[in-house]
């Protein structure tokens, strides 16, 4: 899902600016000073399933363009395509000039230039990257490369990979201090994140997590803590940012917690939480861990990040295809914005076009505009969204409420209460929560929305594998 380190300011040298940070710094990355919103500044959401990066002007709150980085489905089967594949994470270079976009499909990096929105370079990494983020020096990138165990260190300016730290199995993503002493790195497959020393490389720290599945990782501008999220338990964990690295506290949050993000206000200092079966974020103090405010935001937060003066949170919508614009001061939704297909990471870079509009190498959001909702229900309740790729569409489901650690088929059934032979769609295991993900693709729309009444399918879903006829727990909204 975001958030990487960015210098005090580009006019300093950057050793002046780690040495004393200014008493009004406010924000992680790199606890810069204060920017108010201005045209200069980019919002920016990588979209799965559109494979496009949306650019936000936040100063008007609206869509500039898209960055297309590769097709949508069945287009990037060929085995001769050449575009990138389920865009997904995301960070930016202290200078702000830079925008890094990992594509989990195609292995990949994609370093954009802010001021013109051009790929300058696209580097490819090991299995399944997750999150790339800049050091606060700016000389390097670490991209958590998911799908292995290491973390790649490329060159911050020419994006060569230089080397590899070893840290436990799947490192989900890696947050760094903001006087850019440690990495904290969580883990998406092993209990456990680590704290590396930037400069030895070396893992200085260990620190348990509650639950193997962390795909977030904030440090708070005030370098005293590092929070994470635990998305199958759904739970938040604080720890202290300086050794021994003990956990100070444990939030039970809600199930497909997904991002966390800090803002600093005139009120104090906040942790933002996005919860993705609840359609919400919680917000918490980070003194006290007190949930102050919960925010009703649409379908399936995911990635969140603060502006420049910490006044708006931006949510990505990751079942409605938007963006979600919260006032700090109120902690109200003030606007919503339409984008690609299934945000995932994001990023405010405050600063990001220095002169000009901006507007160089957008393209329009086009068919990404394309979807289509229904909700499930019975024991519990599915929120399910079909993103139309044309003939086919990807199908998402965030299914919420059913017994844990237990597998269920999502198919489609001839009657609504799903009695009769379901066509099984994907097998799925719920997470310790009662949640799950479950995705799927074809002429899914065409079936359970646009068919004739005779020829109509619902979506449903059973207990037990496709072969077995487990009991209805969860049917197609009418």
């Amino acid at each position: 899902m975001n958030k990487t380190l960015s210098i005090v300011s580009c006019t300093l040298p950057i050793a002046a600016a780690l040495v004393a940070l200014p008493a009004s710094a406010q924000q992680v990355p790199n606890a810069q000073p204060d920017r108010a919103v201005s045209a200069q500044d980019r919002f920016y959401t990588s979209d799965q399933f559109s494979n496009t990066v949306s650019v936000i002007d936040p100063s008007t709150n609206t869509l500039l363009g898209v960055i297309k980085l590769g097709d949508p489905t069945p287009a990037n089967l060929s085995p001769l395509y050449r575009g990138q594949l389920l865009v997904h994470g995301m960070g930016f270079s202290p200078d702000r000039r830079t925008l890094a976009v990992v594509s989990i499909g195609s292995n990949s990096v994609s370093f954009i230039d802010t001021a013109t929105n051009a790929v300058k370079h696209t580097a490819y990494v090991g299995r399944s990257p997750h999150e790339a983020f800049f050091r606060p020096d700016g000389r390097e990138a670490w991209v958590s490369v998911r799908g292995e165990d290491y973390i790649a260190v490329l060159d911050g300016t020419t994006f060569k990979e230089t080397g590899r730290i070893a840290v436990p199995n799947g490192p989900g993503m890696t947050i760094f201090s903001p006087d850019g002493k440690y990495g904290y790195v969580c883990s998406s497959f092993s209990p456990e994140t680590v704290v590396i020393d930037t400069r030895s490389k070396r893992i200085v720290g260990r620190v348990k997590q509650d639950s193997p599945f962390c795909p977030d990782i904030a440090a708070t501008p005030d370098g005293k803590q590092v929070w994470l999220t635990l998305k199958d338990v759904g739970k938040v964990m604080v720890f202290d940012a300086k050794p021994p690295f003990a956990v100070m506290k444990t939030i039970d949050t809600g199930p497909i917690t997904n991002h966390v993000n800090i803002a600093r206000t005139a009120k104090g200092q906040f942790a933002y939480v996005t919860v993705g079966t609840q359609n919400i974020v919680k917000v918490f103090r980070t003194d006290t861990f007190e949930q102050v405010a919960s925010v009703p935001v649409g379908a399936l937060p995911h990635g969140l990040w603060p502006s420049g003066d910490g006044s708006r949170i931006y949510v990505g919508l990751e079942n409605d295809d938007a963006v979600a614009v919260i006032d700090t001061a109120t902690n109200k939704v003030i606007a919503t914005i339409p984008i690609g297909q299934g945000p995932q990471g994001v990023a405010y870079v405050p600063g990001a076009v220095p002169s000009g509009q901006g507007l160089d190498n957008l393209v329009p959001l086009a068919k990404a505009q394309g979807k289509v909702q229904v909700v499930l229900e019975g024991q519990g309740q599915s929120q399910v969204s079909l993103f139309d790729q044309g003939q086919v569409q990807i199908l998402q489901a965030a299914v919420a409420g059913l017994a844990p650690k237990q597998t269920f088929t999502l198919g489609l059934a001839a009657r609504q209460d799903g009695t009769d032979t379901v066509e099984p769609l994907a097998k799925f295991m719920t997470n310790p929560a009662g949640a799950a993900i479950v995705n799927a693709v074809g002429p899914i729309r065409q079936i359970v929305k646009d068919a004739a009444p005779a020829e109509r399918r619902f979506l449903v879903i059973r207990s037990g594998a496709p072969d077995e006829a487990g009991a209805v727990v969860q049917r197609q909204k009418p």
